[in-house]
């Protein structure tokens, strides 16, 4: 659905009746970022704490919703993976409240929890969407083989051997290009493996070897076992 098109939800009333009159909807663009810590990944999950329930029960509760509205995202994250510029969109109704993008970015700062910042909210341009309207994802990866920073433990892995950046490079050159990646992936029933991967470098930065990969889209897990490898 495009942020021009309309549709005609089904709304439940309070005496347990419902309304079938249109409410048009309204398309939002949500730039965020996250500490992935403390989150099991992206992906709504009964039980568990996901980024994308913890920001639509935020979005159902500033915006007094029925339920929490359906989010869209560029990439969903895996568990323990932060984002810097997560791009996600959602769909709400004209009359809910969400009046400006401005004011609603900072109702949902008032209820969020710390480890979630939504920097702005826009209206979408017509066509857009999140997952499809992405040109490409990239990650970085935080690898040190010196003395462990202490405050950057939840974003820098400590490995016990010492790394060679150019070697690492050199032997990911293999993998750029447009390859089935089968063997790095939790493969998904009906889900395709082949991806068109960008980059995949190894930089070094004092004791911190930065793995940073880029790709049209990745398959599940596939960056965190490219950088395993």
């Amino acid at each position: 659905m495009t942020s021009d098109q309309r549709a005609e939800p089904v709304v439940p009333l309070r005496d347990g009746g419902l309304d079938a009159s249109p409410q048009p909807l309204r398309r939002w663009r949500i730039d965020l970022s996250y500490d992935g810590t403390d989150f099991s990944g992206w992906a709504r999950q009964p039980g568990r704490r996901t980024v994308e329930g913890t920001l639509a029960d935020a979005l159902a509760q500033v915006l007094r919703l029925p339920s929490p509205p359906q989010l869209t995202v560029a990439g969903r994250t895996d568990a323990g993976v932060h984002a810097a510029g997560q791009v996600a969109h959602v769909d709400l109704p004209e009359g809910s409240g969400a009046v400006d993008g401005e004011t609603l970015a900072r109702r949902l700062g008032g209820v969020l929890p710390d480890d979630v910042v939504v920097r702005r909210i826009s209206p979408a341009p017509d066509g857009f969407d999140a997952r499809f309207s992405a040109l490409a994802r990239r990650y970085r990866y935080r690898v040190t083989d010196g003395v462990p920073d202490p405050l950057r433990r939840r974003d820098t892995l400590a490995w016990p051997r010492s790394l060679d950046a150019a070697a690492m490079t050199d032997a990911a050159a293999g993998l750029v290009g447009e390859h089935d990646f089968a063997a790095y992936c939790k493969p998904r029933e009906g889900a395709s493996t082949v991806r068109t991967l960008r980059a995949l470098l190894a930089v070094r930065r004092e004791d911190v070897v930065e793995i940073e990969a880029e790709a049209d889209a990745f398959c599940h897990n596939q960056v965190r076992a490219m950088v395993g490898a």
